[in-house]
This record gives C-alpha cells, sequence and structure tokens, in this order.
C-alpha cells in the first residue's frame, strides 16, 4: 500500500458505470438482500457523470433489463420507442436497393434508446440499493497482493503538471481495495490490457478485431420523422472490400440518430471513417431526412467485433472482465447491451458464490459456466463465422452470411479466424489518395465542430494521455510508409502532420490530445502499435448529453 494515499475497502470495487458494471453492482446487492447479508459494492467512472462517455445506436433487446428489474416499466426506465419496422438496405453511389432484413437484424420487441440516459437510471436504482458510485474518477493502475492476486485498483492523481509533478492544486489518487474486482471499462480498456498481458487472458482465443463507430442525434423535420423506425445500411459510401455499415434510428421528439461503422481491419490508410460517414450523409435516399434539420450531438467510439472465438478467459486471481471489454458484441444483431448485462449478472451471480463461500478462493471460476448455459455464449456461437466471413469482400461476405444463416442456421463444422486489425493496413504506396468533399456546414461537418459539439474537455496541463513508445517512428514508419494514417483514422482530429512545409526542419506529429474522445481507434490501428492510450484524470474527455 502507498503511504501517501487514502485507501477504501469494499467487497466489490467494479470500474465502469456502463451497462455491465451497473448490471452488476445491482445484481451483487440484490443477491446480498436475498441471502440476508451485507456485502459493499463500490463503482468508479471516469466519466465527470454516469453516461457522460456513454455511446451506443441503439437498439436495446430488452431481454437482459427484463432480468435484471422485471418491473422496469413501473419504474420508469427510458425506454419510450418500441420498434415499429426494420429496412435493410444496399447502397450504390446512387441508388438504394431494399434486401430483406436478416433474422438477426429484425427487432420486433426491441426499443430504440440512449444508452447514457439508461444508465444514469440504472445508477439510480444501484445507489438505492446501497451502491456507492463515484463519478469523475478514473481508475488508473491495478492494486495487487503480495501473491499477485488483483487486491483493487487506484485511481489516478489529480493536478499534475505536464512534466508529472504535483502542481498547486495536487490531489494524491485514493486506493479502492476490494476482496473482488470487475472490470467493465468497455473497448480497447487500459487496465484490461494489462491484466490480459499480466494473466496471459488472450492466449487460448484468435485475436480481437475492432470497429469504429461515428454517430450523429438530429432533431429532424416532423414531416420525416418516423418514430420507430430502424434502418440498416451496407454498402456505399465504402469500397467493396472494407467491412462497415450504417443504422439511421428515429427515436421521440423528432430525434433521428445517424451512425456509421468501420471495421479497423481496413487496408487503405487513406481511408477515413469520419469523412465516410459525412459522404454517407449525402446519399440521395439519406439526404431528405436531415434537410432543414439540426445536428445536436456527436460522439465516436471503438467496439469489439470478435465475437465467440476472441472471448478471452474471463476470470483471474482476484477478478474478472465484464462487458464489452470481454467482447461480447453480438456483430449479427449490431448489439452488445443485453449481452453486456447479461455478463455483469453473471459474474456478479459467481462472485457472490465465492465471497459466500468463504474458503479462501480468489478465482470466480463459475462465470463462464454461465455464460455458457444463459445465452450469450450460444448467440455468439451461433454468429461466430459472419464478421470474419466479410474477408471475402462485401458481396462474398453477404453470400457467406446467408448461407450460414439460412442453411447452416450457425451450425457450420468449422469456426473461421480473425486478423489483428493494425497487421492490416497496406503501404501507402500500394493504395490511391481518397478525395474527400469539403463539409457544407449544414448536411456534413469538420472534425472540430463535432468535437465540439461533443463538450470533450480536459485539463491542458496535465500529463499527456496518448503516449508514443517510440516518437521517431512516428515519422520514420508512419509518416514515411503510411502516410500518417493517424491523421484520418482519429474521429477527432487529435493527431496532425505540421512542418512539412519548404523551410520547416522536417514534419513532426503533433498530438492535441484535449480534442480526444475516448474512442480509442488510435491504440487499436496504429500499424507498429506505437500508441498507447492511458485514462487522463478523472472527469476529462467528452461530455455525452443523450448518447
Amino acid at each position: 500500500m502507498d503511504a501517501d494515499r487514502e485507501s477504501m475497502e469494499f467487497d466489490v470495487v467494479i470500474v465502469g458505470a456502463g451497462p455491465a458494471g451497473l448490471s452488476a453492482a445491482i445484481r451483487l446487492k440484490q443477491l446480498a438482500q436475498e441471502a440476508e447479508r451485507e456485502v459493499s459494492v463500490c463503482v468508479v467512472e471516469k466519466g465527470s457523470e454516469v453516461g457522460a462517455h456513454i455511446l451506443s445506436g441503439a437498439v436495446l433487446d430488452p431481454r437482459g433489463l427484463d432480468r435484471l428489474i422485471p418491473d422496469w416499466k413501473e419504474k420508469g426506465a427510458p425506454l419510450k420507442v418500441p420498434v415499429t419496422g426494420d429496412r435493410f438496405q444496399l447502397l450504390t453511389r446512387r441508388r438504394a436497393v431494399t434486401l430483406p432484413t436478416p433474422p438477426q437484424m429484425r427487432n420486433h420487441g426491441n426499443y430504440i434508446i440512449s444508452l447514457g440516459n439508461l444508465c444514469r437510471w440504472l445508477a439510480a436504482e444501484a445507489e438505492a440499493l446501497g451502491v456507492e458510485i463515484y463519478p469523475g474518477f478514473a481508475a488508473a493502475e491495478v492494486l495487487f497482493g503480495e501473491d499477485g492476486v488483483v487486491a483493487g485498483i487506484a485511481t489516478g492523481d489529480l493536478g499534475l503538471s505536464r512534466d508529472g509533478t504535483p502542481g498547486p492544486n495536487f490531489q494524491r489518487g485514493v486506493e479502492l481495495r476490494a476482496r473482488q474486482t470487475l472490470f467493465g471499462e468497455g473497448c480497447r480498456g487500459s487496465l484490461t490490457k494489462e491484466l490480459s498481458a499480466r494473466f496471459e487472458l488472450t492466449a487460448g482465443s484468435e485475436p480481437q478485431t475492432f470497429g469504429l463507430g461515428i454517430k450523429e442525434l438530429w432533431e429532424v423535420d416532423p414531416a420525416v420523422h418516423r418514430q420507430g423506425s430502424v434502418l440498416h445500411t451496407v454498402g456505399w459510401p465504402l469500397d467493396s472490400g472494407t467491412y462497415g455499415g450504417s443504422f439511421l434510428y428515429h427515436l421521440e421528439d423528432n430525434q433521428v440518430a445517424v451512425g456509421l461503422v468501420v471495421g479497423l481491419d481496413y487496408h487503405n490508410p487513406y481511408l477515413s471513417p469520419f469523412e465516410e460517414f459525412q459522404r454517407f450523409k449525402t446519399h440521395p435516399a439519406i439526404a431528405p431526412v436531415f434537410e432543414g434539420g439540426r445536428r445536436i450531438a456527436y460522439g465516436a467510439r471503438a467496439l469489439t467485433e470478435g465475437g465467440f472465438q476472441s472471448v478471452p478467459r474471463l476470470t483471474f486471481p482476484g477478478g474478472a472482465l465484464i462487458g464489452c471489454g470481454a467482447g461480447f458484441m453480438d456483430v449479427p444483431k449490431i448489439k452488445g447491451i443485453h449481452n453486456a448485462m447479461a455478463s455483469g449478472m453473471a459474474a456478479a451471480e459467481a462472485v457472490s458464490d465465492l465471497l459466500g463461500a468463504g474458503d479462501g478462493g480468489t478465482e470466480a471460476v463459475s462465470y463462464r459456466e454461465r455464460l455458457q448455459t444463459g445465452w450469450v455464449m450460444p448467440e455468439l456461437h451461433a454468429a461466430r463465422n459472419i464478421r470474419p466471413g466479410f474477408r471475402f469482400g462485401l458481396w462474398g461476405g453477404l453470400l457467406h452470411a446467408a448461407v450460414d444463416t439460412y442453411i447452416l442456421r450457425g451450425r457450420a463444422p468449422w469456426t473461421l479466424k480473425h486478423h489483428r486489425d493494425h497487421e492490416e493496413t497496406f503501404p501507402a504506396k500500394r493504395c490511391h489518395p481518397i478525395d474527400y468533399p469539403k463539409p457544407d456546414g449544414k448536411l456534413t461537418f469538420d472534425r472540430l465542430s463535432s468535437v465540439f459539439i461533443s463538450n470533450t474537455n480536459h485539463e491542458e496541463n496535465q500529463p499527456g494521455h496518448l503516449r508514443l513508445r517510440d516518437e521517431g517512428r512516428a515519422i520514420s514508419v508512419n509518416y514515411a510508409q503510411f502516410a500518417a494514417p493517424e491523421t484520418r483514422y482519429c474521429p477527432a482530429g487529435v493527431y496532425e502532420i505540421v512542418g512539412e512545409e519548404e523551410g520547416a526542419d522536417g514534419p513532426r506529429l503533433q498530438i492535441n490530445a484535449q480534442n480526444c474522445i475516448h474512442c480509442k481507434t488510435c491504440d487499436i490501428k496504429d500499424p507498429t502499435q506505437n500508441i498507447t492510450w492511458v485514462v487522463p484524470e478523472g472527469g476529462g474527455g467528452p461530455n455525452y448529453p443523450n448518447l
């Protein structure tokens, strides 16, 4: 224990107030009440408030909520818009061809929601049960006991100067020690990465593969608003070799959520997911929805797409991985919330059994067994070949998905493999630059104006949270061989090459960390894995109102 830090003791500490972390907290308290025993539970959240860093499409399959809080309707959960209709379209440059909606994408009985608002509601339910929730505190360090068992986490120091020395408002972080620690950091969590390496959690699984989801929320003309309508598309503006697709979800109050997901295994380093999203909105079948409308929110987040074969070992001495950090998204369904909630509940039940046994055990090994006997792992297993099938391109992927879905019904006697996304980037000399049109400020926008409406802010004088293992590699490799792809894959304008003009000392990489919206794409897609994302001061980053 660090003598300079205060320490607090809990039975369970949960990192991340997302759907998995809050479901775990609520379930732990429910089980404690049923057993008539006290279990202390603490949740830490790096966002300034619960929901500040939450971003998802989102269409919710309510199975997880039904199981966690069966009377959620009576309690006023923010599920206000049932899906009234589904469409699935293939876009070409000028046309939209309606295709049969795959069974996995049919949303009868589901709801269009703001996941941030659902998490705020779940947090209130958790606090009513006695869960302590600390927003604005970033879990920056895993604590270990002398025996190597995870013993909790420490929150980051506040008030450090850029050089890492204490500033005038310095405040030491706090140690939150626990018998069990659940890590629900979301996709590509920094502590999850550390734990995966230390305990070799991914040794028996395929590499994880990721997508980048970019989303805007619009207020549109009531004449074009269709509350409850769901549209998914594939095809344009992405080329046939790049995996991805879009969504338009019509919420209440004349609001429409629109987004594009681009698989981060794309090849062309000149591709910009942000610019592809802006182009998407100009399609003749899409643009009329937004004419005369007003963009009110923007955000982006990486998401795990590896599915069944990429789920790592979930438990280790002293803790477990839950939610999207472990990779429970069902890609064909385009849904992960119900599985994240189920994983949080399963982990809570396994941890509750462990704490109640009193035999000194440190690993909640029944957690994965509970996922196997529930719906999560069977659902992922049935869908396991669809995402990697798109290695054959759009047409081959659609054909393969149809065979897997309608003929094999998810029971193929093989399991396709994944590749590491960063290894799929081609050198720039093998690719052609993409000429993206300039934004018009009405339908299409630039990155900086987008970051502005994400309400992103970081304390400017703090140490950088985007770190280069080798500063020289940014120019000698990324710039020289790959045309600096970080300047395009980042959806927030964080990375910039300066000094290219004649007479300058030479190009260098400038990192505008103040713009970072915590999407984690740089940590995933950098060709040589030279960029490492670590948590900034708690409370920094975006402040999404209702994404």
